[in-house]
């Protein structure tokens, strides 16, 4: 029985779905929170998945399906501000595809770090420009700029040690490099591709990161001399975000991977060998099985496979795909929350 220490998951974190009308400006609404995190795609069609955060500045956008650099106000559209309780997005020079294409349909995952740019952290050998971070939730975003050396080291504000850690190199067309704490500091992912796990020194300098810090080596993807880094940082947090690993077993009886809260969005990669990263939700399957899925590594629209159960203290896997339980396969995994609480903050226990 896990009892929960964030009395409403959804002032931290919330996925949100609405239909796009052409318009420009737009202003989305229903988030709960001003979001400092927004990874938007258009679940219709095929097109690029951008995320837009406080401490780059709203206007700036990378996309998880691919390696570009930063983008300020891409042709496509992007957010121009982060607003009480969503955000607003607007036309670039050429369209709003990525955002408001009309009667298409669209879902963004919006995460709370510390409402604001924030301020420096020191507490590595490399100072951040800026860090927000919300300690309470479990998640911070710190952008910093390389110096070259390996093994230097980057604070992330948390107070606790971080189970997933993604870096993207701002500048320049690098991987986006993730850490798994069920892989450890000697092995990598990388959040564009579809490859399994690698193992480099070079990466995350094979050294676990701290409560305080996280260590990388001398790879552009992570600290190249001068460039500029963005880094999301994310602890586990009882009742409300969960990180793990578990093995396969091709069986419509799937596993069930235990959480202790019913989960609103999941993600799950297969790291001993080749596979796109899979995102569900609960806002786009409210019921199970959670069917519609998406590809956070690839422009495709999202497609509709009964992959799996969101149940009230875990992930039931209902498939014999190798996308989520292949045979002997291994995978890993992340989730966040359902509040556990009504309106009347009373907090309770998954069964």
């Amino acid at each position: 029985m896990a009892y929960t220490t964030i009395n409403k998951a959804k002032d931290h974190f919330n996925s949100l779905t609405y239909t796009g009308n052409g318009a420009s400006p737009r202003s989305i609404t229903g988030v709960g929170f001003r979001p400092d995190l927004v990874w938007t795609k258009d679940r219709s069609d095929s097109s690029t998945q951008p995320w837009h955060d406080v401490v780059r500045g709203a206007t700036y956008a990378i996309r998880s399906d691919s390696n570009v650099a930063s983008e300020n106000t891409p042709a496509y559209g992007y957010i121009n501000s982060f607003d009480s309780d969503g955000y607003t997005f607007q036309q670039g020079s050429s369209d709003i595809g990525r955002f408001n294409d009309n009667s298409n349909l669209y879902v963004s995952f919006n995460w709370k770090a510390g409402n604001a740019q924030g301020s420096s952290n020191t507490d590595g050998t490399i100072n951040t420009t800026y860090t927000s971070v919300n300690t309470t939730a479990g998640f911070s975003i710190s952008q910093y700029t390389g110096n070259g050396n390996a093994g230097a080291t980057v604070g992330h504000g948390l107070g606790v040690v971080p189970k997933v850690i993604i870096v993207k190199a701002m500048n320049t067309t690098d991987n986006w490099e993730v850490y798994h704490s069920s892989l450890g500091a000697e092995k990598y992912l990388e959040l564009n591709r579809q490859d399994a796990q690698a193992d480099s020194t070079q990466i995350w300098n094979d050294t676990e990161p701290t409560s305080s810090v996280f260590s990388i080596g001398d790879n552009s993807g992570v600290n190249t001399n001068g460039n500029p880094y963005i880094a999301y940082c994310f602890a586990e947090k009882t009742g409300y975000s969960k990180f793990g690993s578990y093995k396969g077993n091709a069986n419509a009886d799937g596993p069930f991977i235990y959480t202790g809260f019913r989960p609103s969005f999941v993600i799950i990669k297969r790291y001993n060998s080749t596979k796109d990263w899979f995102v569900w939700d609960a806002a786009t399957s409210p019921r199970n099985p959670t069917n519609a899925y998406g590809r956070p590594n690839a422009s495709t629209a999202w497609g509709s496979y009964d992959w799996l159960d969101l149940v009230s203290n875990g992930i039931k896997i209902r498939n014999t795909s190798d996308g989520a339980s292949g045979n002997g396969d291994q995978y890993v995994y992340w989730a966040f929350g359902q509040s556990l609480v009504g309106t009347n903050n009373v907090v309770a226990n998954a069964r």
